[in-house]
């Protein structure tokens, strides 16, 4: 067994031991609900923009403003082809780190049709009620032919370039294995699309898709994010019955989907006889059985203290935003929040107050924020 995998293997163990104890030391403190905007059609994902307004993505294909609890009629200037349809639609929305310089924002969204569609990654500046300067910079190779397991989360590294997640395509999974395309994959490229000089696949044969690759083996990254405290990028993913992670990802790893995992099948029947080999990853954090995470975020900021420097993750299955309780790179525990709300949680962002942000996902979709109670 590699040193790597034994570290983390014994990481988790220690993160298991040890969660029952951190729960009961640690309570969430008392807090308050604001709904920020409403009737929304599946809110996947939000960004505070520089003016105080939020941005938010829609999946069924629509972007808005939210000023002041008004929310927007749709942005103008997204793609004509954009494909709504199963887990597809638009995605993910991010500013640049330099947007209040240059203006740019990237999108995430799916294009295509049923027996033809892929990710698409479009940059754009917003003038008014409208995207302009519209630019795509990144589509996913090869199509496919499901709706489903598209991935689309985006972050930003301090060097300005954008990780990308890209699902596995469902029917498709043996591909994340494979170098010589896109799916399954953390996708790294500059901020105008180009590839980095310095990314871990570089092929001397022109425009080779392995160029992109920053990690592989992955099935369907649903949060992405680069925790400039820890200097590390992590990353969660859906399992399928079972087998649900948290990742740290580094550039060049494969991290075993579908070699090695601790889910099952949907049907009952194992995909693998492995749940480690060699020269493969390790999660940091297993979810088995599966709590389906979606959104992550890492705390910082005044308000909720008590949290800075863990992860409140966005989940489905459990209706709640999971506590994740961190010491330094170890797990330490896990606390449900949330879970009066009755609501399917698709994002979680905090703003720089520490105040945390969620989005709840149905066809009427919400946008709340918690704050700590004033007698805190």
């Amino acid at each position: 067994m590699g040193l790597r995998i034994f570290i983390y293997r014994l990481m988790f163990a220690l993160a298991v031991s040890s969660s029952a104890v951190k729960a009961e030391e640690l309570a969430f403190p008392a807090y308050e609900i604001e709904t920020i905007a409403q009737g929304l059609s599946f809110p996947w994902s939000l960004a505070f923009l520089p003016d105080g307004n939020l941005l938010v993505t829609e999946r069924t294909g629509q972007v808005r403003i939210v000023s002041a609890g008004s929310v927007s009629e749709p942005l103008g200037g997204l793609p004509k082809n954009i494909y709504a349809k199963g887990q597809g639609g638009v995605l993910d929305v991010v500013l640049h780190p330099n947007y209040q310089s240059n203006g740019w924002l990237y999108m995430s969204y799916v294009i295509g049709s049923d027996d033809k569609n892929a990710l698409q990654v479009m940059r754009a500046k917003l003038s008014e009620n409208k995207l302009t300067q519209q630019q795509i910079i990144f589509t996913v190779s090869p199509f496919k032919d499901t709706p489903n397991h598209f991935a689309g989360r985006m972050t930003f590294l301090p060097d300005n370039s954008l990780l990308i997640t890209s699902g596995d395509g469902f029917d498709y999974r043996e591909d994340a294995q494979r170098l010589n395309n896109l799916l399954g994959k953390v996708i790294r490229i500059n901020d105008d699309g180009s590839v980095p000089a310095n990314n871990p696949f570089l092929s001397e044969d022109a425009d080779s898709l392995s160029d992109y690759v920053f990690s592989y083996g992955h099935r369907n990254a649903q949060a992405i994010l680069y925790d400039p405290a820890r200097e590390v990028i992590f990353s969660n993913e859906h399992g399928p019955d079972g087998g649900d992670e948290l990742n740290v990802i580094q550039a060049g790893v494969n991290y075993g989907w579908p070699v090695i995992t601790y889910g099952k099948d949907y049907i009952g029947g194992r995909i693998s006889p492995f749940t480690e080999y060699p020269n493969m990853q390790q999660p940091l954090l297993d979810w088995t059985p599966s709590i389906a995470p979606s959104g992550m975020a890492v705390h910082s900021g005044k308000m909720f203290k008590a949290l800075n420097g863990d992860f409140l993750v966005s989940v489905l299955k459990f209706k709640e935003v999971r506590w994740v309780q961190m010491d330094g790179m170890k797990v330490v525990g896990q606390v449900s929040l949330f879970k009066d709300l009755g609501q399917r949680i698709r994002d979680v962002r905090v703003h720089p107050d520490g105040s945390i942000y969620i989005l709840t996902d149905s066809e009427n979709g919400k946008i709340l924020r918690i704050t700590q109670s004033k007698n805190e």
